[in-house]
């Protein structure tokens, strides 16, 4: 089994491991056990759970139509390039240290540049993007999540401390990168002398809006009101909204403090119940940013961890405007933030928590918005809810009330996991992006793996044993859940709920069909042992499977694009599945066709299409993370925004 790197959720439960339980009665009394629910209705035959009773069985009708799929499906493969179908080609838009100012250096990968150039240049680990038009003009907005550390600074002697240069260097190589584009006789390129290109970074100030504004647990010692803070990190997904801004939405914020504190090695755990909940911990995951920023050193500031986790809005073409924290939004790993607007004209906002057990919440403004107008005050007055998903595929959202929950109001938008667990709301597979399909009321998330599933709690202690849209003990592969709000009505209580995709490996499910354990070589990770490979729902088979769903868009057909974010190694339970990728579905049929393969090491993230829809762009984020990629020039690995077109100059998409 390949090496594969932590994922940010391993990082904190190394830091903050969970303590182990299984209950298995209570699994048993869901009545959708892993041998119950899959080896029935879900075991190559979806039945009811899947999107529409008779989704599948429209197949053949669909084919006839034969407009919904234009592209043959590739092969899973390990090459260390961008794989596309026949008729389609690549190639880069801006990669990681590209300058974004015509007198700014071009990047060095012997020095991988200085403090001073990677402010001035593409960030590092893109993710989530949004492509804005005015006025003739069209600019990117792209979260640059984080930095690969080995790769920034280079290779280091054992026990060699970075400098403060170098750490310096990666708090600039977070944030977001705003640049304009343009189109050439080659395809679209930066435009290096824009007025409009910027680095939004860890020291850029912002406004804090909404209830938590000025509320004591933001005060620190460099801001007394609790009304303005410095930076964003670690953007995962994104949003955007019908005036023009762009939503950036922080994820994994925790994993930059830590304490200078001294504490023996087995001394007792002091930390807040909302400081063990949110991960944030007494050291880092090897930043070392509190050695060069006092503000990321909780001994000396408490609050600062407060005063990030939020959804920052952006003007992506007003440079003097200051990025604002919305924390009617909630605190807590945000993925995405996707934005419908109701027939009423109001607000509402879909988001994930991006962590083993936790929830999926949506928003819904108190004003209205109509055409022409700007955002004004819709993003932090209204209310936050958090979902219940019953086992009969229906579901609630539930009021995160000062009443429901016993916090207030303030305290709500801070500590909004505390007050989630506090009205039972559903655990979930780590949900990632939400995707509202464009022609109907009907939204999509992504549940992107849970190793604890059916094993051990969240931190709060809410248990994640199976349940309707989590099906599967150690859910290794993911799954992709659609709902639909009653009557079509975003603001409605209710909603009904179906899987439209379980991720898994048919192949090598069947291959081990009556093989047990004792038969198998033990697997180093008893998450992937031979009783936790799933075969997957009916729409995934030999020639499209894939694990871990993260990233996922509507293109203007309706067609769902599936990026994915998992187990590269393309052994064990992943055999066959080769590099992360990208697939279409067909919402109407169920569907799926691999489109795009990416190089070693990588996730694929983030995609928007062209205002012609002739270009789709998609981001390549952290290729050769373990060292084994070269992606995309052969040389030093660096994340980017690659650019597909058709050979024949039609439309994407």
């Amino acid at each position: 089994m390949q090496d594969i790197r932590p994922s940010f959720d391993d990082y904190d439960e190394i830091n903050s491991p969970r303590a182990e339980q299984t209950d298995i009665d209570r699994v048993i009394e869901t009545a959708i056990s892993r041998r119950g629910f899959l080896g029935g209705a879900m075991s190559f035959g979806l039945g009811s759970f899947l999107v529409g009773s008779t989704a599948l069985n429209r197949r053949a009708a669909a084919q006839t139509q034969g407009a919904r799929f234009d592209f043959a499906a590739v092969e899973a493969t390990t090459a260390d390039t961008v794989t596309l179908p026949e008729g389609y080609e690549w190639k880069m838009l801006v990669k990681w240290g590209d300058p974004l100012h015509p007198d700014a250096p071009e990047f060095d990968p012997e020095t991988r540049g200085t403090v001073e150039s990677q402010a001035r240049a593409f960030g590092d680990n893109n993710d989530g993007m949004a492509l804005f038009t005015r006025d003739g003009r069209h600019v990117f907005a792209i979260n640059n999540e984080y930095t690969n550390l080995d790769i920034l600074w280079g290779e280091m002697a054992e026990g060699e401390a970075p400098t403060d240069e170098q750490i310096r260097k990666s708090m600039m190589a977070h944030g977001l990168s705003v640049f304009e584009i343009v189109e050439g006789a080659d395809g679209w390129e930066v435009k290096r002398d824009s007025d409009l290109n910027r680095r939004v970074t860890t020291d850029t100030e912002m406004d804090i809006a909404g209830p938590a504004a000025g509320h004591d647990l933001l005060r620190t010692s460099a801001d007394p009101e609790g009304m303005m803070s410095l930076g964003t990190w670690n953007n995962c997904g994104n949003g955007r909204t019908p005036w023009g801004t762009y939503l950036a939405c922080e994820e994994n914020f925790n994993g930059y403090y830590s304490s200078s504190e001294e504490r023996a090695e087995d001394a007792e755990d002091t930390r807040s119940e909302a400081f063990r909940r949110y991960g944030i911990n007494y050291s880092d995951w090897g930043y070392g940013w509190a050695r060069v920023d006092p503000r990321f050193d909780i001994s000396a500031e408490p609050n600062e961890p407060n005063r990030n986790g939020y959804v920052v809005e952006l003007d992506p073409f007003d440079p003097e405007a200051r990025p604002v924290k919305r924390t009617a939004l909630g605190r807590f790993k945000h993925e995405n933030a996707e934005l419908v607007i109701n027939d009423d004209g109001r607000v509402v906002v879909y988001m994930g928590d991006d962590e083993r057990g936790e929830f999926l919440y949506r928003y819904v403004s108190e004003g209205t918005w109509a055409e022409g107008q700007d955002g004004g005050d819709l993003l932090d007055k209204g209310q936050l809810y958090v979902a219940v998903f019953d086992p009969e595929m229906t579901g609630k959202w539930v009021a995160l009330t000062p009443d429901a929950t016993g916090m207030s109001a303030p305290e709500i938008a801070i500590h909004t996991r505390i007050a989630a667990s506090r009205v039972g709301a559903t655990t979930m597979d780590r949900p990632e992006w939400v995707a509202a399909n464009p022609s109907k009321p009907e939204l999509y998330v992504a549940l992107t793996n849970n190793k604890n599933r059916g094993v051990k709690p969240n931190e709060g202690g809410d248990n994640q044993d199976v349940n309707g849209p989590n099906p599967r003990e150690v859910n290794n592969y993911g799954q992709i859940l659609r709902w639909t709000p009653d009557n079509g009505d975003h603001t409605a209580d209710g909603f009904e709920w179906r899987l439209f995709a379980l991720a898994g490996n048919p192949v090598l499910a069947e291959a081990l069909e009556g093989v047990t354990d004792a038969e198998m070589a033990e697997p180093a990770d008893p998450g992937l042992a031979v009783e936790n490979v799933y075969p997957g729902s009916e729409n995934v088979t030999a020639g499209n499977m894939f694990n871990s769903p993260d990233c996922l868009a509507f293109d203007t057909r309706g067609m769902l694009w599936i990026l994915t974010d998992g187990n590269y190694s393309d052994e064990g339970p992943f055999e066959g599945m080769g590099n992360n990728q990208m697939l279409a579905g067909d919402t109407e049929t169920g569907e799926i066709r691999r489109f795009m393969v990416g190089p070693r090491e990588c996730e694929l993230t983030g995609m928007q299409l062209s205002p012609d829809g002739k270009t789709m762009f998609v981001g390549v984020q952290h290729p050769g993370e373990d060292g084994n990629s070269n992606f995309p020039d052969g040389g030093l690995p660096r994340s980017g925004v690659v650019m597909i077109t058709r050979t024949d100059g039609g439309v994407m998409g």
